[in-house]
């Protein structure tokens, strides 16, 4: 292994050292906050299904259906609707972040609506 070789292992070695430490540091945080369960459940099944996933893509009789639905036009539709769900995704994100404020804003003028209708006993 030349030089520069060995500093890319190196390198690459701190880098992962680095995101490990950042992910404990992280997974600490969860844990002190009390909602490292349902974060730590929901990443357990995340792999889960990732790695099942993957065994199946991974064996031949699926590879070549794969092969198969590969030459026909379903990529292309998966590809758009892929599309068009990410947009949706991005829009409805939008919109619940802009309307949120508008909504707190319309609790608070009912909220003072109500207040100004009370009588004031000392």
């Amino acid at each position: 292994m030349d030089f520069q070789g060995a500093v890319t292992a190196a390198a690459n070695l701190i880098l992962i050292g680095v995101l490990i430490y950042y992910g404990l540091r992280l997974f600490a945080e969860y844990h002190a906050r009390g909602k490292w369960a349902k974060n730590v459940t929901g990443l357990l099944a995340g792999f889960g299904l990732l790695t099942l996933a993957t065994a199946e893509l991974l064996s031949p009789r699926l590879a070549h259906v794969l092969s198969a639905v590969g030459q026909t036009q379903i990529p292309v539709v998966l590809l758009w609707a892929s599309n068009v769900l990410l947009l949706a995704a991005i829009a409805a994100f939008g919109i619940i972040t802009h309307t949120k404020p508008l909504r707190l804003w319309h609790e608070r003028k009912i909220e003072r609506d109500l207040h100004r209708e009370l009588p004031k006993i000392p």
